[in-house]
Protein backbone atom coordinates (compact mmCIF):
# COMPACT_ATOMS: atom_id res chain seq x y z
CA UNK A 1 0.00 0.00 0.00
CA UNK A 2 1.35 3.40 -0.98
CA UNK A 3 0.72 6.71 0.75
CA UNK A 4 0.59 9.92 -1.33
CA UNK A 5 4.05 11.35 -1.84
CA UNK A 6 5.22 14.90 -1.30
CA UNK A 7 6.55 15.94 -4.68
CA UNK A 8 5.74 18.09 -7.64
CA UNK A 9 4.06 16.31 -10.53
CA UNK A 10 4.67 18.15 -13.81
CA UNK A 11 1.86 19.43 -16.01
CA UNK A 12 3.36 17.44 -18.89
CA UNK A 13 2.43 14.20 -17.14
CA UNK A 14 -1.21 15.27 -16.89
CA UNK A 15 -1.16 16.40 -20.50
CA UNK A 16 -0.10 12.90 -21.51
CA UNK A 17 -3.04 11.44 -19.62
CA UNK A 18 -5.37 13.95 -21.26
CA UNK A 19 -4.35 12.45 -24.57
CA UNK A 20 -5.30 9.07 -23.13
CA UNK A 21 -8.82 10.23 -22.27
CA UNK A 22 -5.07 11.52 -17.54
CA UNK A 23 6.70 12.04 4.89
CA UNK A 24 9.76 12.47 7.06
CA UNK A 25 11.12 14.91 9.14
CA UNK A 26 13.45 13.78 11.97
CA UNK A 27 17.11 14.01 10.88
CA UNK A 28 20.45 14.39 12.61
CA UNK A 29 21.11 17.71 10.92
CA UNK A 30 23.70 19.00 13.40
CA UNK A 31 26.23 16.33 12.45
CA UNK A 32 28.99 17.93 10.40
CA UNK A 33 27.73 21.50 10.29
CA UNK A 34 30.11 23.32 7.91
CA UNK A 35 32.48 20.39 8.34
CA UNK A 36 34.00 20.57 4.86
CA UNK A 37 32.30 17.51 3.42
CA UNK A 38 33.07 18.70 -0.10
CA UNK A 39 36.82 18.64 0.50
CA UNK A 40 37.35 15.59 2.71
CA UNK A 41 37.26 11.87 2.14
CA UNK A 42 39.31 11.66 -1.04
CA UNK A 43 36.22 12.28 -3.19
CA UNK A 44 36.87 13.71 -6.63
CA UNK A 45 35.64 17.29 -6.98
CA UNK A 46 35.38 17.32 -10.76
CA UNK A 47 32.79 15.91 -13.12
CA UNK A 48 33.36 14.29 -16.52
CA UNK A 49 30.48 15.65 -18.56
CA UNK A 50 29.22 13.88 -21.69
CA UNK A 51 26.42 14.92 -24.03
CA UNK A 52 23.12 13.16 -23.27
CA UNK A 53 20.74 14.78 -25.74
CA UNK A 54 18.63 17.90 -25.98
CA UNK A 55 21.51 20.19 -25.06
CA UNK A 56 22.02 18.39 -21.74
CA UNK A 57 25.23 16.98 -20.29
CA UNK A 58 25.39 14.04 -17.87
CA UNK A 59 27.95 12.87 -15.33
CA UNK A 60 28.46 10.68 -12.26
CA UNK A 61 29.69 11.96 -8.89
CA UNK A 62 31.42 9.53 -6.55
CA UNK A 63 30.46 9.92 -2.88
CA UNK A 64 31.09 7.85 0.27
CA UNK A 65 28.45 5.25 1.03
CA UNK A 66 29.14 5.95 4.72
CA UNK A 67 30.43 9.42 5.61
CA UNK A 68 31.84 7.99 8.82
CA UNK A 69 34.21 6.01 6.56
CA UNK A 70 35.11 8.55 3.86
CA UNK A 71 37.87 6.32 2.43
CA UNK A 72 35.57 3.31 2.25
CA UNK A 73 33.08 2.16 -0.35
CA UNK A 74 31.78 4.74 -2.84
CA UNK A 75 28.49 5.04 -4.66
CA UNK A 76 27.71 7.14 -7.71
CA UNK A 77 25.22 10.00 -7.92
CA UNK A 78 23.63 10.63 -11.34
CA UNK A 79 23.80 14.27 -12.39
CA UNK A 80 22.48 16.20 -15.39
CA UNK A 81 23.19 19.77 -16.47
CA UNK A 82 21.64 22.23 -18.92
CA UNK A 83 24.19 25.03 -19.44
CA UNK A 84 23.12 28.64 -18.97
CA UNK A 85 22.13 30.45 -22.15
CA UNK A 86 23.45 33.90 -21.25
CA UNK A 87 25.64 35.72 -18.74
CA UNK A 88 26.23 32.97 -16.19
CA UNK A 89 25.84 33.52 -12.43
CA UNK A 90 26.50 29.89 -11.47
CA UNK A 91 24.57 26.65 -11.06
CA UNK A 92 21.12 26.09 -9.62
CA UNK A 93 20.43 22.66 -8.16
CA UNK A 94 16.81 21.51 -8.31
CA UNK A 95 14.89 18.76 -6.52
CA UNK A 96 11.21 17.83 -7.09
CA UNK A 97 10.62 16.09 -3.76
CA UNK A 98 9.20 12.72 -2.87
CA UNK A 99 11.38 11.57 -1.34
CA UNK A 100 12.07 9.29 -4.25
CA UNK A 101 11.38 11.48 -7.29
CA UNK A 102 14.15 11.77 -9.87
CA UNK A 103 15.93 15.11 -10.06
CA UNK A 104 17.47 14.07 -13.38
CA UNK A 105 14.02 13.54 -14.87
CA UNK A 106 12.88 16.82 -13.32
CA UNK A 107 15.73 18.75 -14.94
CA UNK A 108 14.73 17.34 -18.32
CA UNK A 109 11.64 19.58 -17.91
CA UNK A 110 13.72 22.67 -17.10
CA UNK A 111 11.60 24.88 -19.34
CA UNK A 112 8.56 24.33 -17.12
CA UNK A 113 10.49 24.13 -13.84
CA UNK A 114 12.36 27.44 -14.14
CA UNK A 115 11.69 30.75 -15.87
CA UNK A 116 13.57 31.87 -18.99
CA UNK A 117 15.29 34.53 -16.89
CA UNK A 118 16.69 31.98 -14.42
CA UNK A 119 17.74 29.54 -17.14
CA UNK A 120 19.49 32.40 -18.91
CA UNK A 121 21.74 33.02 -15.91
CA UNK A 122 22.20 29.58 -14.31
CA UNK A 123 23.28 26.12 -15.33
CA UNK A 124 20.30 23.97 -14.37
CA UNK A 125 21.57 20.92 -12.45
CA UNK A 126 19.40 17.97 -11.49
CA UNK A 127 20.52 14.92 -9.57
CA UNK A 128 19.02 11.72 -8.27
CA UNK A 129 19.55 11.64 -4.49
CA UNK A 130 21.16 8.48 -3.16
CA UNK A 131 18.76 5.56 -3.24
CA UNK A 132 16.78 7.12 -6.11
CA UNK A 133 16.70 6.45 -9.85
CA UNK A 134 20.24 6.30 -11.21
CA UNK A 135 21.96 6.80 -7.84
CA UNK A 136 22.37 3.41 -6.14
CA UNK A 137 18.59 2.81 -6.25
CA UNK A 138 16.78 1.01 -3.45
CA UNK A 139 14.78 -1.96 -4.70
CA UNK A 140 12.34 -4.09 -2.71
CA UNK A 141 9.72 -5.85 -4.82
CA UNK A 142 9.01 -6.94 -8.38
CA UNK A 143 6.52 -4.89 -10.38
CA UNK A 144 3.82 -7.54 -9.88
CA UNK A 145 4.51 -7.55 -6.14
CA UNK A 146 4.27 -3.75 -6.09
CA UNK A 147 0.91 -3.96 -7.85
CA UNK A 148 -0.36 -6.30 -5.14
CA UNK A 149 1.13 -4.22 -2.33
CA UNK A 150 -0.29 -0.96 -3.66
CA UNK A 151 -3.72 -2.53 -4.04
CA UNK A 152 -3.99 -3.65 -0.39
CA UNK A 153 -6.96 -2.13 1.40
CA UNK A 154 -5.56 1.09 2.86
CA UNK A 155 -8.57 1.72 5.07
CA UNK A 156 -9.03 -1.60 6.88
CA UNK A 157 -12.44 -2.36 8.34
CA UNK A 158 -11.69 -5.67 10.09
CA UNK A 159 -8.93 -7.53 11.94
CA UNK A 160 -8.47 -9.66 8.83
CA UNK A 161 -7.75 -6.61 6.68
CA UNK A 162 -5.34 -5.24 9.29
CA UNK A 163 -3.58 -8.62 9.31
CA UNK A 164 -3.30 -8.46 5.51
CA UNK A 165 -1.71 -5.01 5.76
CA UNK A 166 0.73 -6.28 8.39
CA UNK A 167 1.68 -9.24 6.23
CA UNK A 168 2.16 -7.01 3.19
CA UNK A 169 4.25 -4.49 5.10
CA UNK A 170 6.50 -7.17 6.58
CA UNK A 171 7.00 -8.76 3.15
CA UNK A 172 7.83 -5.33 1.71
CA UNK A 173 10.45 -4.72 4.40
CA UNK A 174 11.91 -8.19 3.91
CA UNK A 175 12.21 -7.47 0.20
CA UNK A 176 14.04 -4.22 0.88
CA UNK A 177 16.47 -6.01 3.19
CA UNK A 178 17.10 -8.80 0.69
CA UNK A 179 17.64 -6.57 -2.33
CA UNK A 180 19.08 -3.37 -0.84
CA UNK A 181 20.16 -4.16 2.72
CA UNK A 182 23.63 -2.62 2.34
CA UNK A 183 22.13 0.72 1.25
CA UNK A 184 19.32 1.06 3.78
CA UNK A 185 21.30 2.62 6.67
CA UNK A 186 22.73 5.34 4.42
CA UNK A 187 19.87 6.72 2.31
CA UNK A 188 18.67 9.35 4.79
CA UNK A 189 18.33 13.05 4.10
CA UNK A 190 21.45 14.05 6.02
CA UNK A 191 23.65 11.95 3.75
CA UNK A 192 21.85 13.28 0.68
CA UNK A 193 22.54 16.84 1.86
CA UNK A 194 26.24 16.00 2.26
CA UNK A 195 26.22 14.59 -1.28
CA UNK A 196 24.68 17.87 -2.42
CA UNK A 197 27.60 19.79 -0.92
CA UNK A 198 30.08 17.58 -2.74
CA UNK A 199 28.14 18.30 -5.92
CA UNK A 200 28.21 22.05 -5.24
CA UNK A 201 32.01 21.90 -4.91
CA UNK A 202 32.38 19.74 -8.01
CA UNK A 203 30.39 22.31 -9.98
CA UNK A 204 32.80 25.02 -8.84
CA UNK A 205 30.23 27.08 -6.94
CA UNK A 206 31.42 28.73 -3.75
CA UNK A 207 27.88 28.81 -2.36
CA UNK A 208 24.71 26.89 -3.18
CA UNK A 209 21.78 28.16 -5.21
CA UNK A 210 18.88 25.72 -4.94
CA UNK A 211 15.20 25.21 -5.72
CA UNK A 212 13.58 22.44 -3.71
CA UNK A 213 9.92 21.56 -3.87
CA UNK A 214 7.91 19.50 -1.38
CA UNK A 215 10.28 17.00 0.29
CA UNK A 216 13.03 18.93 -1.53
CA UNK A 217 12.40 21.68 1.02
CA UNK A 218 13.43 19.29 3.79
CA UNK A 219 16.58 18.40 1.88
CA UNK A 220 17.33 22.10 1.41
CA UNK A 221 16.67 22.94 5.06
CA UNK A 222 18.96 20.14 6.23
CA UNK A 223 21.65 21.36 3.85
CA UNK A 224 21.36 24.88 5.25
CA UNK A 225 21.60 23.55 8.79
CA UNK A 226 24.71 21.52 7.96
CA UNK A 227 26.40 24.18 5.84
CA UNK A 228 24.86 27.57 6.68
CA UNK A 229 27.80 29.60 5.36
CA UNK A 230 27.56 27.88 2.00
CA UNK A 231 24.04 29.11 1.29
CA UNK A 232 23.69 31.67 -1.50
CA UNK A 233 19.95 31.42 -2.25
CA UNK A 234 17.54 28.63 -1.32
CA UNK A 235 13.91 28.54 -2.46
CA UNK A 236 11.89 26.02 -0.44
CA UNK A 237 8.50 25.72 -2.16
CA UNK A 238 5.70 23.58 -0.70
CA UNK A 239 7.51 23.26 2.60
CA UNK A 240 7.76 20.31 4.95
CA UNK A 241 7.79 21.08 8.69
CA UNK A 242 10.75 19.12 10.10
CA UNK A 243 9.59 19.61 13.70
CA UNK A 244 6.59 17.28 13.30
CA UNK A 245 6.47 13.62 14.24
CA UNK A 246 5.52 11.21 11.43
CA UNK A 247 2.02 10.76 12.87
CA UNK A 248 1.53 14.53 13.09
CA UNK A 249 2.75 14.86 9.53
CA UNK A 250 0.39 12.16 8.26
CA UNK A 251 -2.62 13.73 9.96
CA UNK A 252 -1.78 17.22 8.72
CA UNK A 253 -1.21 15.99 5.18
CA UNK A 254 -4.53 14.15 5.23
CA UNK A 255 -6.27 17.38 6.27
CA UNK A 256 -4.49 19.13 3.42
CA UNK A 257 -5.97 16.71 0.90
CA UNK A 258 -9.41 17.21 2.44
CA UNK A 259 -9.07 20.99 2.04
CA UNK A 260 -7.89 20.54 -1.56
CA UNK A 261 -10.79 18.20 -2.32
CA UNK A 262 -13.27 20.78 -1.02
CA UNK A 263 -11.67 23.43 -3.25
CA UNK A 264 -11.95 21.09 -6.23
CA UNK A 265 -15.59 20.28 -5.47
CA UNK A 266 -16.53 23.93 -5.03
CA UNK A 267 -15.10 24.59 -8.49
CA UNK A 268 -16.57 21.39 -9.94
CA UNK A 269 -20.11 22.35 -8.96
CA UNK A 270 -19.83 25.39 -11.27
CA UNK A 271 -18.74 23.29 -14.28
CA UNK A 272 -21.23 21.80 -16.77
CA UNK A 273 -19.40 18.44 -16.80
CA UNK A 274 -19.30 18.02 -13.02
CA UNK A 275 -20.65 14.60 -11.99
CA UNK A 276 -22.12 16.06 -8.78
CA UNK A 277 -24.94 18.42 -7.97
CA UNK A 278 -25.95 20.24 -4.82
CA UNK A 279 -23.40 21.25 -2.22
CA UNK A 280 -19.80 20.43 -1.40
CA UNK A 281 -21.04 18.38 1.54
CA UNK A 282 -23.33 16.28 -0.65
CA UNK A 283 -20.58 15.81 -3.24
CA UNK A 284 -18.19 14.63 -0.53
CA UNK A 285 -20.83 12.14 0.57
CA UNK A 286 -21.06 10.79 -2.98
CA UNK A 287 -17.26 10.39 -3.12
CA UNK A 288 -17.35 8.53 0.20
CA UNK A 289 -20.03 6.25 -1.26
CA UNK A 290 -17.86 5.69 -4.36
CA UNK A 291 -14.92 4.60 -2.19
CA UNK A 292 -17.21 2.32 -0.21
CA UNK A 293 -18.50 0.72 -3.43
CA UNK A 294 -14.93 0.23 -4.72
CA UNK A 295 -14.08 -1.41 -1.39
CA UNK A 296 -16.95 -3.90 -1.80
CA UNK A 297 -16.70 -4.41 -5.57
CA UNK A 298 -13.74 -3.21 -7.69
CA UNK A 299 -14.42 -0.72 -10.46
CA UNK A 300 -14.15 -1.79 -14.09
CA UNK A 301 -10.60 -1.78 -15.47
CA UNK A 302 -10.20 -1.45 -19.25
CA UNK A 303 -6.39 -1.31 -19.03
CA UNK A 304 -5.09 -4.49 -17.42
CA UNK A 305 -5.95 -7.17 -14.89
CA UNK A 306 -5.62 -5.13 -11.70
CA UNK A 307 -8.65 -4.92 -9.42
CA UNK A 308 -9.48 -1.23 -8.94
CA UNK A 309 -10.44 -1.34 -5.30
CA UNK A 310 -10.51 1.43 -2.74
CA UNK A 311 -6.75 2.01 -2.61
CA UNK A 312 -6.24 2.47 -6.35
CA UNK A 313 -9.35 4.67 -6.38
CA UNK A 314 -7.99 6.90 -3.61
CA UNK A 315 -4.63 7.25 -5.38
CA UNK A 316 -6.40 8.22 -8.58
CA UNK A 317 -8.53 10.73 -6.70
CA UNK A 318 -5.66 12.50 -4.95
CA UNK A 319 -3.27 12.69 -7.92
CA UNK A 320 -5.07 15.52 -9.79
CA UNK A 321 -5.39 17.47 -6.53
CA UNK A 322 -1.67 18.20 -6.86
CA UNK A 323 -2.35 20.58 -9.77
CA UNK A 324 -5.37 22.78 -10.42
CA UNK A 325 -4.78 22.34 -14.17
CA UNK A 326 -5.68 18.66 -13.74
CA UNK A 327 -9.12 19.31 -12.26
CA UNK A 328 -10.94 18.82 -15.60
CA UNK A 329 -9.33 15.37 -15.85
CA UNK A 330 -10.53 14.55 -12.36
CA UNK A 331 -14.09 15.58 -13.29
CA UNK A 332 -13.99 13.13 -16.18
CA UNK A 333 -12.45 10.38 -14.07
CA UNK A 334 -15.10 10.75 -11.38
CA UNK A 335 -17.88 10.85 -13.98
CA UNK A 336 -16.63 7.51 -15.33
CA UNK A 337 -16.19 6.11 -11.83
CA UNK A 338 -19.74 7.02 -10.86
CA UNK A 339 -20.77 4.77 -13.76
CA UNK A 340 -18.53 1.99 -12.48
CA UNK A 341 -15.49 2.56 -14.74
CA UNK A 342 -12.26 3.22 -12.85
CA UNK A 343 -9.87 3.16 -15.82
CA UNK A 344 -9.01 6.87 -15.84
CA UNK A 345 -8.62 6.92 -12.06
CA UNK A 346 -6.19 4.02 -12.42
CA UNK A 347 -4.20 5.93 -15.05
CA UNK A 348 -4.00 8.84 -12.64
CA UNK A 349 -2.86 6.56 -9.83
CA UNK A 350 -0.12 5.16 -12.06
CA UNK A 351 1.22 8.68 -12.51
CA UNK A 352 1.55 9.10 -8.76
CA UNK A 353 3.36 5.80 -8.17
CA UNK A 354 5.43 6.18 -11.37
CA UNK A 355 4.20 2.99 -13.05
CA UNK A 356 4.47 2.91 -16.83
CA UNK A 357 2.04 1.34 -19.31
CA UNK A 358 4.16 -1.80 -19.46
CA UNK A 359 3.58 -2.33 -15.76
CA UNK A 360 7.11 -1.41 -14.72
CA UNK A 361 7.73 0.86 -11.74
CA UNK A 362 10.45 3.40 -11.23
CA UNK A 363 11.94 2.95 -7.78
CA UNK A 364 10.17 6.06 -6.45
CA UNK A 365 7.89 4.21 -4.02
CA UNK A 366 10.68 2.04 -2.63
CA UNK A 367 13.03 5.00 -2.19
CA UNK A 368 10.24 7.00 -0.58
CA UNK A 369 9.75 4.32 2.06
CA UNK A 370 13.45 3.75 2.68
CA UNK A 371 14.25 7.44 3.13
CA UNK A 372 11.22 8.25 5.28
CA UNK A 373 11.73 5.25 7.54
CA UNK A 374 15.39 6.03 8.25
CA UNK A 375 14.72 9.75 8.73
CA UNK A 376 11.95 9.49 11.31
CA UNK A 377 10.85 7.47 14.34
CA UNK A 378 7.51 5.91 13.37
CA UNK A 379 5.25 4.00 15.77
CA UNK A 380 6.17 0.35 16.15
CA UNK A 381 3.45 -2.18 15.45
CA UNK A 382 -0.01 -2.02 13.92
CA UNK A 383 -1.89 -1.22 17.15
CA UNK A 384 -0.47 2.30 17.31
CA UNK A 385 -1.20 2.82 13.62
CA UNK A 386 -4.80 1.69 14.16
CA UNK A 387 -5.21 4.18 17.01
CA UNK A 388 -3.72 7.01 14.94
CA UNK A 389 -5.94 6.10 11.99
CA UNK A 390 -9.06 6.26 14.17
CA UNK A 391 -7.98 9.65 15.51
CA UNK A 392 -7.41 10.96 11.97
CA UNK A 393 -11.08 10.34 11.12
CA UNK A 394 -12.02 13.43 13.12
CA UNK A 395 -10.42 15.91 10.73
CA UNK A 396 -9.77 13.81 7.62
CA UNK A 397 -12.51 11.21 7.22
CA UNK A 398 -11.77 10.40 3.58
CA UNK A 399 -7.97 10.35 3.53
CA UNK A 400 -6.80 10.11 7.16
CA UNK A 401 -6.78 6.33 7.66
CA UNK A 402 -5.38 5.71 4.20
CA UNK A 403 -2.40 8.05 4.66
CA UNK A 404 -1.74 6.74 8.16
CA UNK A 405 -1.77 3.05 7.19
CA UNK A 406 0.29 3.88 4.09
CA UNK A 407 3.42 4.22 6.23
CA UNK A 408 2.99 0.92 8.10
CA UNK A 409 6.20 -0.55 6.62
CA UNK A 410 8.17 1.87 8.79
CA UNK A 411 6.78 0.10 11.87
CA UNK A 412 8.94 -2.91 10.95
CA UNK A 413 11.93 -1.10 9.46
CA UNK A 414 15.23 -2.77 10.38
CA UNK A 415 17.27 0.46 10.66
CA UNK A 416 17.00 2.68 13.70
CA UNK A 417 16.25 6.26 12.66
CA UNK A 418 18.64 9.05 13.53
CA UNK A 419 17.67 11.17 16.55
CA UNK A 420 15.68 14.24 15.60
CA UNK A 421 17.44 17.57 15.96
CA UNK A 422 16.19 21.13 15.65
CA UNK A 423 16.76 22.57 12.18
CA UNK A 424 17.35 26.33 12.25
CA UNK A 425 20.44 27.00 10.07
CA UNK A 426 21.94 29.82 12.17
CA UNK A 427 24.12 32.15 10.13
CA UNK A 428 22.66 31.22 6.75
CA UNK A 429 21.79 33.87 4.17
CA UNK A 430 18.06 34.61 3.82
CA UNK A 431 16.09 31.52 2.76
CA UNK A 432 12.82 31.90 0.84
CA UNK A 433 9.99 29.61 2.02
CA UNK A 434 6.94 29.55 -0.28
CA UNK A 435 3.57 28.23 0.91
CA UNK A 436 0.33 27.67 -1.02
CA UNK A 437 -2.78 28.15 1.12
CA UNK A 438 -4.68 25.11 -0.22
CA UNK A 439 -1.74 22.84 -0.96
CA UNK A 440 -2.91 19.22 -0.53
CA UNK A 441 0.41 17.44 0.01
CA UNK A 442 2.34 20.02 2.06
CA UNK A 443 -0.25 22.09 3.92
CA UNK A 444 0.32 25.83 4.22
CA UNK A 445 0.86 25.63 7.96
CA UNK A 446 4.06 23.68 7.29
CA UNK A 447 5.49 26.58 5.28
CA UNK A 448 4.67 29.01 8.07
CA UNK A 449 6.34 26.72 10.58
CA UNK A 450 9.50 26.16 8.53
CA UNK A 451 9.91 29.88 7.83
CA UNK A 452 9.71 30.60 11.55
CA UNK A 453 12.04 27.72 12.51
CA UNK A 454 14.82 28.76 10.13
CA UNK A 455 16.80 31.62 11.61
CA UNK A 456 16.81 33.45 8.27
CA UNK A 457 13.51 32.16 6.88
CA UNK A 458 11.34 34.52 4.82
CA UNK A 459 7.75 33.48 4.03
CA UNK A 460 5.96 34.03 0.71
CA UNK A 461 2.22 33.29 0.99
CA UNK A 462 0.30 32.28 -2.16
CA UNK A 463 -3.52 32.32 -2.07
CA UNK A 464 -3.71 29.34 -4.40
CA UNK A 465 -4.59 25.71 -5.07
CA UNK A 466 -2.40 22.75 -5.90
CA UNK A 467 0.98 21.55 -4.76
CA UNK A 468 3.72 24.24 -4.75
CA UNK A 469 3.55 27.74 -6.18
CA UNK A 470 6.53 28.72 -8.33
CA UNK A 471 5.81 28.36 -12.07
CA UNK A 472 2.20 27.45 -11.37
CA UNK A 473 0.60 30.51 -12.91
CA UNK A 474 1.20 33.23 -10.31
CA UNK A 475 3.19 36.07 -11.83
CA UNK A 476 3.59 37.47 -8.32
CA UNK A 477 5.28 34.33 -6.97
CA UNK A 478 7.41 33.96 -10.10
CA UNK A 479 8.61 37.56 -9.92
CA UNK A 480 9.56 37.33 -6.25
CA UNK A 481 11.39 34.01 -6.69
CA UNK A 482 13.24 35.09 -9.84
CA UNK A 483 14.40 38.36 -8.31
CA UNK A 484 15.63 36.51 -5.25
CA UNK A 485 17.47 33.81 -7.23
CA UNK A 486 19.09 36.16 -9.74
CA UNK A 487 19.63 39.37 -7.77
CA UNK A 488 19.41 38.11 -4.16
CA UNK A 489 16.56 40.54 -3.56
CA UNK A 490 14.73 39.37 -0.44
CA UNK A 491 10.98 40.14 -0.27
CA UNK A 492 9.21 41.32 2.84
CA UNK A 493 8.54 38.45 5.22
CA UNK A 494 4.92 37.30 4.93
CA UNK A 495 4.24 38.96 1.57
CA UNK A 496 1.02 37.55 0.09
CA UNK A 497 0.47 36.83 -3.58
CA UNK A 498 -3.18 37.03 -4.69
CA UNK A 499 -5.38 34.24 -6.00
CA UNK A 500 -5.42 33.65 -9.75
CA UNK A 501 -8.46 32.65 -11.79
Amino acid sequence: MVTPHRYRRTAAAFAALTLFATACSGVDARDGRDAGAARDGGVATSLAWTSCGGGYECAKLGVPLDYAKPDGEKIEISVIRLPAKGKRVGSILINPGGPGASGVEYARNAQSVLSDAVRERFDVVGFDPRGVGGSAPVRCLSSKELDDYTGLDGSPDSPEEIAALEKGARAYVAGCQARSGKLLPYVGTTNAAKDMDLLRAALGDERLTYLGKSYGTQLGAVYADLFPKRVRALVLDGAVDPSLTPVEMNVTQARGFEVALDAFLENCLTAPDCPFQGTVASARKQIAELLSRADRQPLTNRTDSRAIGESWTVLGLVTPLYERQAWPILRRALTDAQRGDGTTLLRLADLLVNRDRNGEYANQTEANTAINCVDSAFPRGSAEFAAAARESLKDAPLFGPYIMWGTLACAYWPIEPAPKEKIDAPGAAPILVVGTERDPATPYEWAKALASELSSGVLVDFDGDGHTAYRSGSSCVDRLVDDYLINLTVPEDGVRCPKID
